[in-house]
């Protein structure tokens, strides 16, 4: 089915980006966030919309649960006035970024950025974006391998990454009598600019992270926005409340 729509949180850049390009493909339509680089944003939407479908970009702090009104009030006028309608099909709670620092280093202004990003954020936003979900839509949170495998320095990222999978659980139990179905896609390590583009652009951590994966390589964006767009666009609206990770199998 085309038309659809698809709101991608940190669409501007990396796996975000990536889902988008794959998704529109398939004719599905996405609504990007940015934090701060727009113009990434608009060559985001200008790919989307050479591969047929229409795409639109909004600014988003997903750390500012206080701004989360104002952004719903943005959406339902775009969906209205872009793509007359009230609803849309898809979310997929992408944005986010990375600290490094060992348990012992950490402190509590980064804690509570990881906190604010990836677990609080995620929690508020979607609560505040349910009521515009499409009944029988489907939910897709971005988790991490390093919730279920542990490398020092990620540790206040990882927990809250941890979090975010039970909240997917209690999103499936709560969201199912409205036929949505609410999953966890966990990426391993993937060559983009996380965390300064460690995996990508450090040759020894590459080839690390390389020998653990049971495909010999690191993963690419290419390898995961083909499996949102599977979960996204497959018959399988029963499979709910699961975690998938696509990590090349990574420690198995």
């Amino acid at each position: 089915m085309t038309g659809q729509i698809a709101l991608i949180t940190g669409g501007s850049r990396g796996l975000g980006r990536n889902a988008a390009l794959h998704l529109a493909k398939a004719g599905v339509n996405s609504i990007i966030t940015y934090h701060a680089n727009e113009a990434a944003a608009l060559e985001t939407i200008a790919e989307v919309e050479a591969r047929g479908a229409k795409g639109v970009a909004l600014q988003l702090d997903t750390a500012d649960i206080a701004g989360f009104d104002a952004f719903k009030e943005t959406l339902q006028s775009k969906l209205t006035s872009e793509f007359g309608r009230t609803d849309f099909d898809f979310l997929l709670n992408n944005a986010g970024t990375g600290v490094r620092a060992l348990f012992v280093d950490t402190t509590e202004d980064q804690f509570d950025e990881m906190m604010n990003i990836h677990l609080k954020g995620v929690f508020f936003l979607t609560q505040k974006l349910v009521p515009v979900l499409k009944d029988g839509g489907r939910i897709l949170n971005v988790s991490s391998g390093l919730a279920r495998f542990s490398f020092p320095g990620s540790v206040a990222y990882a927990i809250m990454k941890g979090g975010v999978e039970t909240l997917t659980r209690y999103l499936a139990r709560e969201l199912g009598p409205r036929g949505i179905s609410v999953n966890t896609l966990a990426p391993g390590a993937v060559e983009t600019d996380f965390r300064g583009g460690e995996v990508r652009d450090n040759k020894d951590m590459n080839a690390q992270i390389a020998s653990m994966a049971s495909m010999g390589r690191v993963g690419l964006p290419d390898d995961i926005g083909p499996v949102v767009s599977s979960l996204f666009l497959s018959e399988s609206n029963w499979v709910t409340g699961q975690r998938i990770e696509a990590s090349g199998g990574m420690l198995v």
